[in-house]
């Protein structure tokens, strides 16, 4: 098979178009023939050497798939309600930036009707992500206020449409104005740009003082003390990335008297049989929401695979709206 795999750590320019030896499905696994896949922000942080797949998974990065199933126990596959020849989209935890990857049978989801493949390739890792994180871990319920930090993200995407079609109401910050627009028509009920104006002003003015009760961050940093004074009495941060850096400082005696919850998460390690739970989470209440499009993709640019790096070099110069997907 064709494979774009990491030579070295360094820029976008490592990632080579190479041929690697058939993958073979283990117990439990499926083979899928990929169609297409998503690129993300650990995939940046491997290719640089600062994020190394965990034991047991393939050195090739990329994390979600779409494609047809070529192999897998039967009896598994009925189990999770599959079959050999359905199109699915899967969360790998490597190994997606090839024409053939195996991934865990309850971690498969089938393309939502009338998605295509590159559509389809966009969802595993981000909705993963946000279901365990913004409704799992933080509990997000509906009537509640979330606010998300890289609002245009493909994370971020995701986040808004998703917490707007369960019940949330939903404020993002963002870059400049024209991401402000774009998270606004995906159903945001405020955008803050965070260069121009101060997020912590404009959250507490957005929710009459009360502070928001959700923060989804992949800043961290100096962020975290900010987010402090953002949250409401029982308000809950989750942070999911590094982006601003590992040291935080906040008032812990705000914590105690507010009864607030500071967390965070990283999805990659996980194991099995937690995201085999997230997949099913998302079936019953996501993928339903994805067949009449009340929840549709995002997808900034799909670029064919032998523009992998350059793919690489678009997601980190920050332009983007949304996802970016890779074709074969």
């Amino acid at each position: 098979m064709k494979a774009i795999a990491i030579t070295r750590p360094g820029g976008p320019e490592v990632l080579q178009l190479i041929e690697r030896a058939d993958p073979q499905a283990g117990a439990g696994e499926c083979l899928i023939a990929v169609e297409a896949y998503g690129i993300n922000r650990p995939d940046v942080l491997q290719r640089k050497g600062a994020y190394p797949p965990p034991a047991g998974a393939s050195d090739l990065p990329g994390l979600e798939v779409a494609g047809r199933i070529l192999a897998g126990d039967a009896a598994e596959l009925a189990a999770a309600g599959l079959q050999i020849g359905d199109a699915v989209c899967a969360l790998v935890s490597g190994g997606g930036y090839a024409q053939l990857c195996t991934a865990p049978i309850v971690q498969c989801l089938p393309v939502p009707a009338g998605w295509s493949m590159v559509e389809a390739a966009s969802l595993p890792e981000t909705f993963f992500t946000v279901w365990s994180n913004v409704f799992v871990r933080a509990g997000l319920q509906a009537g509640e206020t979330l606010l998300i930090h890289g609002g245009s993200s493909g994370i971020g995407v995701t986040a808004i449409q998703i917490a707007k079609a369960l019940g949330a109401r939903v404020i993002v910050t963002v870059g400049n104005a024209s991401k402000a627009e774009a998270c606004l028509q995906l159903g945001a009920d405020v955008a803050i740009n965070y260069r121009e104006r101060d997020f912590v002003a404009e959250v507490k003015a957005a929710t009459d003082g009360l502070g928001v009760n959700v923060i989804l961050d992949m800043v961290a940093g100096a962020y975290v003390e900010r987010n402090v004074q953002c949250l409401a009495d029982d308000g809950r941060l989750v942070i999911i990335a590094v982006q601003g850096g590992l040291d935080a400082k906040f008032d812990a005696g705000a914590v105690l008297r507010r009864r607030l919850t500071i967390s965070g998460s990283t999805l990659r390690p996980r194991s099995v049989a937690f995201k085999a739970g997230i997949a099913q989470a998302l079936r019953d209440r996501v993928w339903p929401l994805l067949a009449t499009r009340q929840i549709k993709p995002v997808i900034y640019r799909c670029l064919p695979a032998d523009q992998t790096a350059a793919a690489h070099a678009l997601m980190e110069s920050g332009e983007h709206v949304g996802k970016i997907v890779l074709s074969w």
